[in-house]
């Protein structure tokens, strides 16, 4: 039986995600710059996402936000970004990793205030269930049948 992922590839053949962002218009712009290829995708794999990420200067990984059933993780490859946390700031280095357990509410973003590009990978499991606070902005999330559902925080949907 022939395979129907590739057993092995050049992370960088994997095309780049076609969309910018899965959140709401008024969000999404928010990630211009941003580049993301679906490792874990290219694979079959659905247990857990792998994927790489370019921000270019001024850039940022994501609006800042903590789930309630994923854990996250990162590892810096290229660039010095600076992780945001409820924490405060922490500059990251080629090398560094951190990791964003599930249901601590210690939201996290990555920004690229350099002038390089920051390239790492984020890896997260894909627990039915899952929903995210942004603490910082008008939206909420839950992952329904795969999919991430947006509202405004007092449960209205976005269009």
């Amino acid at each position: 039986m022939k395979p129907t992922s590739p057993v092995a590839l050049p992370a960088a053949d994997v095309p780049l995600r076609a969309i910018l962002s899965n959140y709401p218009k008024v969000f999404a712009a928010r990630m211009a710059g941003r580049e993301k290829r679906a490792l874990g995708d290219a694979f079959g794999l659905s247990n857990f996402g792998v994927n790489l990420t370019r921000l270019p200067p001024g850039a940022v990984s994501a609006l800042r936000h903590s789930h309630s059933k994923q854990d996250e993780f990162i590892y810096i490859l290229e660039g010095h970004p600076v992780l945001h946390t409820n924490a405060g700031e922490t500059r990251l280095t080629p090398g560094m990793c951190a990791g964003f357990r599930a249901g601590s509410g210690d939201a996290h973003q990555l920004a690229n205030p350099g002038d390089a590009d920051v390239v790492y990978l984020e890896i997260g499991d894909r627990t039915a269930g899952d929903s995210v606070v942004y603490p910082d902005d008008d939206i909420q999330a839950t992952r329904r049948d795969g999919r991430w559902e947006f509202a405004h925080k007092d449960g209205t949907a976005y269009d």
